[in-house]
């Protein structure tokens, strides 16, 4: 494959370093060298084969994102003429979106420009490729930088095709959107009747019947709160998720956060603190999202961090074109374990801590999802037993339009 990809992005062909190599010095015989020279000529057209036959659909990539190589199945997947396809941009090619149709061509959330930023491996992307609107495909996607013995770098852009899969996925998001809404609306009848209770409408209470009655309806709120974050999950699965961008201020919207959960930090005795200059840009955000996003994780830095810590909101411009937003506690870290596995659904650590503080692990996948979604990206640092900073970027307003 490397001789192809060299030879279709007219780069020069290097020696494989990866055999020995026979030289009068070595040692080695005639006999030997052929032999060795026989077996890198096997494992060649044995790797060849694979790449030609295989029905993932293999793309290689320039760092400046032209296409240097396609195999078979990437022509047939992408309905692209395998001669003449080389040399053309990624954009004209694979067009990669994401589940909920937004294109990432141009973005920070482009997987090959984050593979390439970060020098590693990016494996399990769910994209949506294809450049005819008629024939979308749903794919796994991984991408893999890669260096040549001459120094010339590349992308590996490996897809797999989804659709079945998803088909049959669509039918159990469709099963689960339909339980959680037979179980919305008991729930919010509950609700409603504990706040009529709660009111005096049905008689005088006395404190215990008080308190009880507000263990009642925190309960029933928490479990309104996991049907809410089910169908919000379920209706991305189903493409049928979208964000209603406008200009928003971002003090103002803060200032809205720490006022709701104020309450969870005095009773945590965390300090709620607000690091927002009053002069930030104004931001093109859905106001109702953005804010989901935060109080996922104001929520969950109070609930990580020990009595007397704090929890810090911040902001600074992270490009031209995108704000950075910050969550900042002092509390116990994320242990080393487990940091490749917080946006995941439903991950729940086996650390003690996550164990006393409860939860059903959705807050982070969806905080993931709405950031993505606005075209942004989010994600970590953290050291054990010293506190986590999570971050986010959402698109700076311009002249009253998307960037």
């Amino acid at each position: 494959m490397r001789k192809r990809i060299q030879k279709q992005a007219h780069v020069e062909e290097t020696t494989d370093l990866s055999l020995p190599m026979a030289s009068s010095s070595s040692g080695v015989s005639g006999e030997d060298d052929e032999a060795i020279s026989a077996l890198a000529e096997q494992r060649d057209h044995a790797i060849e084969a694979a790449i030609q036959t295989t029905l993932d659909a293999i793309l290689v990539l320039t760092p400046h994102f032209h296409i240097a190589y396609l195999n078979p199945a990437a022509a047939a997947t992408l309905r692209v003429p395998l001669e003449n396809t080389v040399g053309h941009r990624c954009t004209e090619v694979l067009g990669c979106k994401n589940l909920n149709r937004m294109a990432l061509c141009g973005t920070s959330s482009c997987p090959l420009v984050r593979a390439l930023e970060q020098r590693s491996p990016l494996p399990n992307e769910e994209l949506i490729v294809g450049m005819d609107p008629d024939h979308l495909y749903e794919v796994s996607a991984s991408v893999n930088p890669i260096t040549l013995d001459d120094a010339s770098s590349y992308a590996v852009f490996a897809a797999r095709d989804m659709s079945a899969l998803k088909v049959a996925n669509r039918v159990r998001s469709n099963f689960v959107s339909m339980v959680s809404h037979e179980l919305r609306t008991p729930l919010n009848s509950v609700h409603g009747f504990i706040d009529l209770l709660l009111q005096g409408h049905m008689g005088a209470l006395n404190e215990e019947q008080r308190m009880y009655l507000g263990y009642t309806q925190e309960g029933v709120q928490q479990l309104i709160s996991i049907v809410e974050d089910i169908l919000f999950m379920t209706r991305s699965d189903l493409g049928q998720f979208e964000v209603k961008q406008q200009e928003v201020h971002l003090l103002s919207l803060v200032r809205q956060v720490a006022r709701s959960l104020q309450p969870q930090a005095l009773k945590a005795e965390v300090a709620l603190h607000m690091d927002i200059p009053s002069n930030v840009p104004a931001l093109y955000i859905d106001p109702q999202r953005i804010k989901q996003v935060l109080n996922n994780l104001v929520a969950n830095a109070i609930k990580f961090t020990p009595p007397g810590g704090v929890v810090t909101i911040s902001a600074r411009q992270h490009d031209e074109h995108f704000e950075m937003i910050s969550v900042t506690d002092t509390g116990y870290g994320i242990p080393i374990e487990d940091s490749h596995h917080v946006f995941e659904r439903f991950y729940q650590s086996n650390h003690s801590q996550q164990s006393k503080m409860g939860g059903y692990g959705l807050g982070l996948s969806i905080a993931k999802l709405i950031v993505e979604q606005h075209g942004g990206t989010i994600g970590f640092d953290t050291v054990v037993n010293k506190g986590t900073t999570f971050y986010f970027t959402v698109p700076l307003y311009h002249d009253n339009a998307p960037l």
